[in-house]
């Protein structure tokens, strides 16, 4: 099967292992700045034969600390070729892929802001994601 990765120190981390992905269950992270900073920031998700979909559709949401949308943006990342063929070889039971998310991402101000993960595909619950990584490469 689709062995759990080990945990490293990213901006989001999130498993489905022991649950599926329900709509408007948005996954989220909490991000104290002291100062001003740049993310550079990509999106690791791993999926499994069982999801239904040749591509993946989401919007990632930053919100300042007053719950005000900071930077919104719409994805749609292709999984599978014109043949349905994934486009990742299977590892560990998984496959496996990183898409850039945002690149010198700038927050001028410190103070608390969130990031957030809505997924935006066509049917809920959806199965055969088992994990997904924000991760900033600064």
């Amino acid at each position: 099967g689709c062995s759990r990765p080990s945990r490293n120190a990213h901006v989001i981390e999130h498993s489905f292992y022991n649950t599926v992905w329900e709509r408007f269950d948005y996954v989220y992270s909490d991000v104290s700045l002291k100062e001003a900073a740049t993310f550079d920031l990509n999106m690791r998700i791993r999926f499994t034969d069982d999801y239904p979909f040749d591509y993946f559709e989401m919007v990632f949401t930053v919100f300042d600390g007053h719950g005000d949308r900071y930077r919104a943006k719409g994805y749609k990342f292709d999984l599978k070729d014109g043949n349905g063929a994934w486009k990742s070889a299977p590892a560990d039971g998984c496959h496996t892929y990183e898409f850039p998310i945002n690149k010198e991402l700038k927050i001028a101000d410190a103070g608390k802001y969130r990031f957030q993960i809505e997924y935006r595909m066509p049917k809920t619950p959806i199965v055969g994601i088992k994990d997904l990584t924000l991760i900033n490469n600064n």
